[in-house]
């Protein structure tokens, strides 16, 4: 067993398993391994019997696997969880865990992209057997679609203008490097918030990358049909798209439109939330700055 803690520090760890409400012959899902923080903190709570199996698409990860008997690590996106589970032979579990959005290791390790502190090759992909990097989305994507992108995923209102910026640097010369990404959009970088409208690029850039949202939509969608009556979800989002998904689902029980309602007008909806949305400390915000922007959303699958 390799327990690296530096790969990634587990964010809102007690508070998330604790969500969980683990039943110690119980099934549970990990759908975010990474350096495996949250997995050896629900083993802790398992009993002979229990099983865990964890998800994670980065081949990286692999080398943070558990050598436990109740642990299974299946090396691939959360988007297949109902399909792998099944593989196993399980149709149903007894809570799922998600800490979404990108791990230290990957922020950390210069040549993998993610950062705006390192240079490095523009890549950012989780899964490194992908055929497409974040060079290709800036080198191919038309104007229209890098503005789509950016208003979409970066939520910036100038998305057009950035865009363009990029269309006429690359006509120059290939934009290979994060300092290259950086010097076509300088212009578009306020002074003292250089540093948060550059993550904006890049965290849309990466959620292209990595086909993040309809990644996350999918899974939210399979956990109905994944999770038992009584079984709990226990998810961290980072950034305000992925969070309106989660909070959205858990109470509609949908993504869009309107919820689907009993002959009484009563809204019917496969999960209710537990307790209220939890936020990091300042204390582990101390610890680990990147918690800082990390809610867990906690709900119950009801009985239908």
């Amino acid at each position: 067993m390799n327990d690296n803690s530096s790969y990634h520090i587990p964010v809102l760890l007690q508070q998330s398993v604790e969500g969980l409400a683990i039943k110690p012959n119980g099934t549970y899902v990990d759908v975010t391994f990474g350096g495996g923080g949250h997995s050896r903190e629900i083993l802790k709570h398992l009993g002979n019997e229990g099983r865990l199996f964890a998800f994670d698409q980065d081949v990286d990860a692999a080398a943070n696997a558990i050598a436990d008997d109740r642990f299974t690590l299946i090396q691939q996106n959360f988007k297949y969880l109902r399909q792998y589970l099944r593989f196993y032979g399980v149709t149903q579990v007894d809570g799922v865990l998600g800490d979404f959005g990108v791990s230290s290791h990957q922020f950390d390790v210069a040549e993998r992209g993610f950062s705006t502190r390192f240079e490095g090759t523009l890549d950012m992909r989780m899964n490194q057997n992908a055929t497409v990097s974040a060079k290709e989305i800036v080198n191919e994507y038309d104007e229209e679609d890098l503005s789509r992108l950016f208003f979409s995923y970066g939520e910036l209102k100038n998305a057009k203008a950035i865009a363009r910026a990029i269309i006429n640097y690359r006509a120059q010369k290939p934009i290979q490097l994060g300092s290259e990404l950086q010097e076509a959009v300088k212009s578009f970088l306020p002074k003292f918030k250089e540093n948060k409208v550059l993550a904006q690029i890049y965290q849309a850039i990466r959620i292209e990358v990595n086909g993040e949202m309809e990644a996350l939509e999918s899974f939210l969608l399979q956990l109905p049909d994944v999770v038992k009556p009584g079984g709990r979800i226990s998810l961290i989002s980072y950034h305000s798209l992925e969070d309106r998904a989660v909070k959205r689902f858990i109470r509609d029980g949908q993504l869009e439109g309107t919820p689907e309602k009993d002959w009484f007008g009563n809204v019917s909806v496969p999960f209710k939330k537990v307790g209220g949305l939890i936020t990091t400390t300042d204390s582990e915000i101390a610890m680990n700055n990147r918690a800082r922007s990390a809610k867990l959303r906690i709900a119950e699958r009801i009985n239908s």
